[in-house]
C-alpha cells in the first residue's frame, strides 16, 4: 500500500520550543503595567456606580455632598497647623465607617497617592539646603559651605524641624483632600454628582467634558485591556522589552486615531438629535429634612476646624 501522508509531515521539526522552568509565558513589565492600568481604571469607575448601598453617607442628597468636599477641602488648604489636619482626617475616617466602605481598599489608595504626590515630592524640602531651621538628623558634613549663585550649602547637610513639620504638613493636606474626593466618589453615584453640579450653576460646557469622558473611559480601558489579550493569545514563546515597547507605542498610535474618530462620531451623532449645547436636567427633588440637617452639621464642624 503506497504512504500518502506528505512527507513534510513526516519530518520531525528542526528546532523545538524552548522549555520554560516556570511553565508560563513570561510577560515583561511594561506590559504588565498596560494591563494593570485599564484594571485599576475600571475598578475606580465602577465603584462608582455601585454607591447606592443603603448606609449614611449613601442617603445624603448629593448637592450636600458636593458642597460639602468644596468646603472641607478649602479647610484642609488653609489651615497651617498639623492638629486641625489630624482631627480632619479622623472625620473623615468616621464617615468612611459609617459608610460601609471597605477600610483597607480605601486608606490603600488614599496612602498610595499621598505617599507619592505629597510625601515623595516635598521630602527634598526637609533638608536644611532648602528649609533653615534646627537640624534634627545630622547626615554629613562638609569641609567648608559652598556657593553656587544664589544658592548657599552649609558645611552641615542634615534635616530640620521646621523641613518636617513642612512635608508632614503638605502630605497630610493631600491625604485629607484625597480621602474627601475618594469619600463622595464612592458613594455618591455619577448622575448625581452631574444633577448637583448643574443645579449648583457649573457652565453646561464642563458638564458635557466631564461626562463624555466618563463614558469614553470605559471603552478606553476595554480597548486597552483586549489589544493586551489579542497579544497574549498569539504568543508562543519570550517576547523581549524592545518589542514590547514598540507594540505599545504603535497601540498608543492606534488609541489616538480611535479616539480622534470616536469624538467625531459623537459630536455628529449629537447633532443629529438635536444637541443644542444645553445640558437639561430632570428630576430634581427639594432637599429633605435629613439633608438640611446633615448639611448643618458639616458647616457647624467646618467652622470649628477653621477656628482652631
Amino acid at each position: 500500500m503506497t504512504n500518502r501522508v506528505p512527507a513534510f509531515l513526516l519530518e520531525k521539526p528542526s528546532q523545538a520550543f524552548p522549555p520554560r522552568k516556570e511553565g508560563r509565558l513570561r510577560i515583561p513589565f511594561i506590559e504588565r503595567s498596560v494591563h494593570l492600568l485599564t484594571s485599576v481604571i475600571k475598578t475606580g469607575y465602577v465603584q462608582w456606580e455601585t454607591s447606592s448601598a443603603d448606609r449614611f453617607f449613601q442617603k445624603t442628597d448629593a448637592r450636600v455632598k458636593v458642597l460639602f468636599l468644596i468646603f472641607f477641602v478649602v479647610i484642609v488648604s488653609l489651615k497651617k497647623e498639623l492638629l486641625p489636619e489630624v482631627l480632619t482626617g479622623a472625620f473623615v475616617f468616621s464617615l468612611v465607617v459609617a459608610s460601609g466602605l471597605n477600610l483597607f481598599a480605601f486608606y490603600r489608595r488614599v496612602l498610595f497617592f499621598a505617599f507619592l504626590f505629597g510625601f515623595l515630592i516635598t521630602l527634598p524640602s526637609a533638608f536644611n539646603i532648602v528649609t533653615g531651621g534646627n537640624i534634627v538628623f545630622h547626615l554629613f558634613h562638609l569641609s567648608k559651605p559652598h556657593t553656587f549663585w544664589i544658592y548657599r550649602i552649609p558645611a552641615e547637610i542634615g534635616i530640620t524641624k521646621e523641613g518636617i513639620y513642612g512635608v508632614a504638613m503638605v502630605t497630610s493636606r493631600v491625604a485629607n483632600s484625597l480621602a474627601l474626593s475618594f469619600l463622595v466618589l464612592y458613594t455618591t453615584q455619577f448622575s448625581e454628582i452631574i444633577k448637583a453640579l448643574k443645579i449648583l450653576r457649573v457652565p453646561d460646557g464642563l458638564l458635557m467634558i466631564i461626562t463624555l469622558a466618563y463614558k469614553y473611559v470605559f471603552a478606553f480601558a476595554k480597548t486597552v485591556e483586549d489589544m493586551h489579550l489579542a497579544k497574549k493569545s498569539r504568543l508562543a514563546g519570550r517576547i523581549s522589552d524592545d518589542d514590547a515597547r514598540k507594540w505599545i507605542s504603535g497601540r498608543i498610535t492606534v488609541m489616538f486615531r480611535k479616539t480622534r474618530v470616536r469624538s467625531e462620531e459623537i459630536y455628529k451623532a449629537m447633532q443629529a438629535r438635536g444637541f443644542s449645547g444645553d445640558v437639561r436636567i430632570y428630576g430634581g427633588a427639594s432637599l429633605r429634612t435629613r439633608d438640611w440637617t446633615e448639611g448643618i452639621a458639616f458647616l457647624t464642624i467646618g467652622v470649628l476646624l477653621l477656628w482652631m
